[in-house]
């Protein structure tokens, strides 16, 4: 039953990866434009995209919202360690477990307080008045989203580590 669930949320966020990967494509698209319309006067189009170093920040955030679960998954987020391949197997285990649980107490913080931020500035009205006016609900929602994955992903991590031989996870290993 968890092996068709964990494929199923592995399907889930390849898929939001992808989205992760069409938004960098379409970021790319949006800087080309705005330096070619600066750079060369085309009659009829506008000298640059006023807008486009807004929507891209927006559009670096977003890909980092998109593909952050699915790199946990795959073991390619940031890891010291160190400590793990230093010390005994059995204990470099249970300290995959304390990372683990705390790695799921603040993802489940964070989506608390984001989901709390977003309804706040929503209920409030917020907008942000740049180039383009927005609400401010828009840039705030996918962060208790994702972290709500993230959440879920640090469980399935904790049942495979549970699994698993007693030692340091061998993904995301710098050092053997």
């Amino acid at each position: 039953m968890i092996e068709r669930l964990s494929a199923g949320y592995d399907r889930l966020l390849a898929a939001l990866a992808l989205a992760g990967c069409a938004i960098l494509l379409a970021m790319m698209a949006i800087i080309v434009a705005d330096v070619a319309l600066r750079n060369v006067a085309l009659p009829g189009l506008p000298q640059g995209l006023a807008w486009s170093n807004e929507i891209s920040e927006l559009m670096l955030y977003l890909i980092t919202m998109c593909v952050a679960p699915w790199l946990l998954r795959q073991g390619q987020h940031i890891r010291v360690d160190i400590l793990l391949q230093a010390v005994p197997r059995r204990l470099a285990w249970v300290f995959e477990w304390v990372g683990d649980v705390i790695g799921l107490v603040c993802c489940a913080v964070i989506a608390w307080y984001g989901a709390q931020a977003a309804w706040s500035s929503h209920a409030a009205g917020a907008v942000n008045i740049k180039t383009l006016v927005t609400p401010e609900w828009w840039a705030l929602a996918p962060l208790p989203v994702v972290f709500v994955l993230l959440a879920i992903e640090m469980l399935f991590r904790m049942h495979r580590l549970a699994r698993s031989q007693r030692g340091p996870r061998a993904d995301a290993v710098s050092a053997s």
